[in-house]
């Protein structure tokens, strides 16, 4: 590899977190110009899919009555296409309608309170998937519900935004980058000593930042979620603001974290939550069944285990994990 290469660090802030770059790029590139597009793209979802801002265009379609059809960008539409095909494949494991929820227990825009009326509403509310009652017109750019239901990408955006941010950094002729968002990572190409790219598993913990492992990526993105940034407390429990749509509130089980590796951080994204919301048992089910790459962190009485699934994570009984795979380079180094 070339040592012309040069070593750049941007980020910017977006969707109430950051987004970072770490790239090595020919001197020839505009690092400036590459600062404000990466930043435009992630600003671009953000403005078509938050839920934060009343003026989306993911508003524009909740707010929209049951059967009328509702223009939407081409990157919404893609997103929504890709939580619709994994809601399928997960079984509604995974599932863009929990708006309602998200927002009852307080993991929402309209508050920080559980709003104890809509959470007993909730839970005796029978709500079908969200895959069989929003309808997609790919060709005409427009999807209508065939049902009320709230839309939350909050699952899948940021996968997405990443994979943006990495399409920006190829068009500007660079191979070799890292780029994240709020802990969503993709990798391309590798350092210029040939080595892939480290990045850090976070454990678990509540109260401590540290790392469970590091990973090694090559040309792949990994995500995570986990019960252990965003939740709350109903007495002794801590309550995940991870949602479980049949449950009608926040996931029930010993998972604490699923991190998943995948050609694509939206797919990352999305899988890595139907496996939260599934548990260990099932959600090792399917993830064998789709030929995932997927690590699952259980928590009890105090201890942490690992299933790992999948060929890069599937030597659970030794320090390194493995790859085998030669499209995706990764490896988890337990400590």
């Amino acid at each position: 590899m070339s040592t012309s290469l040069r070593r750049h660090a941007l980020n910017g802030k977006t969707m109430g977190t950051r987004w970072s770059a770490l790239l090595h790029a020919p001197p020839a590139i505009d690092i400036p110009a590459l600062d404000i597009a990466l930043a435009r793209a992630v600003d671009r979802v953000d403005r078509q899919m938050s839920t934060w801002k009343p003026d989306s265009d993911l508003m524009r379609l909740n707010a929209a009555s049951p059967g009328s059809w509702v223009s939407l960008p081409r990157e919404l539409m893609q997103v929504l296409a890709n939580g619709l095909e994994i809601g399928r494949l997960s079984g509604g494991a995974f599932d863009i309608g929990v708006g309602r929820l998200v927002n009852a227990w307080g993991f929402g825009a309209a508050g920080t309170v559980p709003d104890k009326d809509a959470i007993r509403a909730a839970l005796h509310e029978r709500r079908p998937p969200t895959h069989t009652v929003l309808e997609l017109d790919a060709a005409g750019a427009r999807a209508r519900k065939h049902a009320q239901v709230d839309l939350d990408l909050s699952a899948i955006a940021k996968g997405f935004a990443v994979d943006e941010m990495m399409r920006t950094v190829k068009a500007f002729g660079i191979s070799d980058g890292l780029v994240g968002l709020d802990g969503e990572l993709a990798a391309s190409g590798a350092k210029p000593d040939g080595t892939p790219w480290h990045v850090a598993v976070e454990k678990p913990d509540y109260e401590l930042r540290s790392a469970l492992g590091t990973i090694e990526l090559r040309d792949a993105a990994v995500a995570t979620s986990g019960d252990y940034r965003h939740w709350i407390e109903v007495g002794k429990t801590r309550l995940s603001h991870t949602m479980d749509r049949l449950r009608g509130g926040p996931v029930d089980n010993a998972v604490a974290s699923v991190s998943v590796v995948a050609s694509s951080c939206m797919n990352a994204d999305a899988w890595s939550t139907a496996l939260m919301v599934l548990g260990s048992t099932e959600g090792r089910a399917l993830a064998e069944k789709h030929g995932l790459d997927a690590l699952l962190v259980e928590r009890s009485d105090g201890k942490l285990t690992q299933i790992g699934i999948g060929r890069v994570f599937e030597a659970t009984s030794t320090e390194t994990f493995s790859p085998q795979s030669p499209s995706i380079r990764a490896s988890l180094q337990t400590r």
